[in-house]
């Protein structure tokens, strides 16, 4: 009878390690293919759905500061995450004494941007919630950084 159990146990631990590597291939193949804007379809049309559809240029393409010193600025954006304080190295310097070193980052994730604070003092802030993990930007929303208003736009 312990033998049947043993087996049994192992099985199952057998089972549930082939469950978790599919899980993680899974994740993987999905974060990989969002990555690259590529979508997938149903496998029946699987081979034309599997091209990047170069038609239309969606999401953010500029961040425009919108209130503070530097009002009026454009920064094209890319693949590359956006930093955003008073370094002298950031993509958006901001002469602001309610911004830190090092504020907030902006990255892209997929077609998506995200806002996360970089343990600031004054915090960051979405509309008007403060941004404690990495937060979805939408389009026009403004995020504040100190005295500074940001806004992502195509």
């Amino acid at each position: 009878m312990q033998g049947l159990i043993l087996q049994l146990t192992r099985a199952g631990f057998l089972l549930l390690l082939w469950l978790f590597v599919w899980a993680v291939l899974r994740t993987l193949r999905s974060d990989i293919y969002a990555a690259s804007g590529i979508r997938l379809a149903p496998r029946s049309s699987r081979s034309a759905a599997m091209l990047p559809s170069f038609n239309k240029v969606k999401g953010a393409r500029y961040l425009v500061v919108t209130q503070g010193s530097l009002a009026g600025t454009r920064i094209s954006l890319g693949t590359q995450p956006v930093l955003i304080g008073r370094a002298d190295d950031s993509t958006l310097v901001l002469t602001d004494d309610y911004a830190s070193t090092r504020h907030a980052r902006i990255s892209p994730r997929g077609s998506d941007w995200y806002v996360e604070d970089l343990g600031s003092t004054n915090g960051t802030y979405l509309d008007r919630s403060k941004v404690t993990t990495a937060v979805r930007v939408p389009l026009g929303t403004p995020v504040r950084v100190g005295k500074t208003v940001i806004e992502l736009r195509s």
